[in-house]
């Protein structure tokens, strides 16, 4: 018998590579074939990945953090403005990304989980303060020369596999460091919640928070730490977005926090909490950017079909894990 969780899965992963063949076969000579298409999705997502990572751990309790859009433009602009004004290092702007995402974490994990708040409320106010934060601190774009910064940033690593150019030339596909931190990041946390006693508290409190209770769970504890997780993540993911862009200023990463909300449930993660896992996640994010990529090879439609199709995807999907959900209360 397939649980919901996989069910959810091969449903996402299905629809994936669906979309990712289709678009092979339609866009051939476009060379969306190639190796590099693929690996450039994980390329220009690898924040995102880390970022849909933390919120799935949050939404397995039954929580919500729409404050991570906001959190990364603040860490991409203090990572900018202590670099290139303050004049710190490279390492020192990674602590103060860390630092950022974790004080997000604790107070609003303090507020949704001892102080009994609406996470909505809570983290709506996050959001709020964090890109007023990112304003304050320069209302200009600021691009980071940091020479330490621009080589983690530039370092590519070349894989054993390639394409040859029309000119006849090799060319070996490669990826940035951030994927593989991203890739690490997400087999992390599936080993935490499938082998940790941590993990499978954040299912029980999600799936239900009386019986966690009455299992002897300390749901607020559960609950505080899924919020740091996501804020520590959030802070991760922001220093990763911040490689890929080199630069900081206020509108950066709006809308983010959809994304990251919208691929988590592309993912199979339930709005409900007690369902959901990180490698769903992560091909959430990957049909996200099929999507775009798709898009842009296409070359005539508005760049807002992207959000029209996630909509549409995100609609569906929700309509089915209501299904799942309908039925299994059906049979209890």
């Amino acid at each position: 018998m397939v649980s919901d969780t996989t069910f959810l899965i091969l449903v996402t992963v299905s629809l994936f590579i669906v979309m990712y063949i289709a678009g092979m076969i339609i866009f051939h000579d476009q060379g969306f074939a190639k190796p590099q298409m693929f690996l450039n999705l994980l390329i220009s997502n690898a924040g995102l990945i880390v970022i849909a990572c933390g919120l799935t751990l949050v939404m397995i309790t039954g929580g919500i953090d729409i404050s991570v859009g906001s959190v990364t433009a603040l860490v991409c602009m203090t990572s900018a403005y202590s670099m290139e004004v303050l004049g710190t290092s490279a390492y020192t702007s990674i602590l103060i990304a860390l630092a950022i995402g974790l004080a997000f974490g604790v107070v609003q994990g303090y507020l949704v989980s001892y102080l009994n708040i609406q996470p909505f409320i809570v983290t709506l106010a996050g959001m709020f303060f964090g890109r007023g934060m990112t304003a304050v601190i320069s209302k200009e774009m600021l691009t980071i020369k940091n020479a330490t910064f621009r080589s983690w940033a530039d370092f590519k690593i070349y894989l054993p596999f390639g394409t040859v150019n029309k000119s006849g030339i090799y060319q070996p596909a490669y990826i940035y460091p951030t994927v593989i931190i991203a890739l690490i990041i997400v087999v992390l946390i599936v080993f935490m919640l499938k082998k940790t006693k941590f993990g499978r508290s954040l299912y029980a409190v999600g799936g239900n928070q009386q019986s966690a209770l009455m299992m002897g769970l300390n749901v607020k504890r559960s609950k505080m730490m899924a919020y740091v997780l996501s804020g520590l993540l959030a802070g991760i993911g922001g220093f990763l977005f911040c490689l890929n862009t080199g630069a900081g200023f206020v509108e950066q990463a709006r809308g983010l926090e959809m994304d990251a909300i919208s691929s988590s449930v592309i993912g199979g993660t339930l709005l409900s909490g007690g369902v959901g896992n990180p490698i769903g996640t992560l091909f959430g994010v990957l049909i996200k950017g099929t999507i775009g990529s798709l898009i842009t090879t296409q070359g005539t439609l508005s760049s807002w079909w992207v959000r029209i199709v996630l909509s549409a995807l995100l609609c569906f999907f929700i309509v089915l894990q209501s299904v799942i959900t309908s039925r299994k209360r059906q049979a209890e």
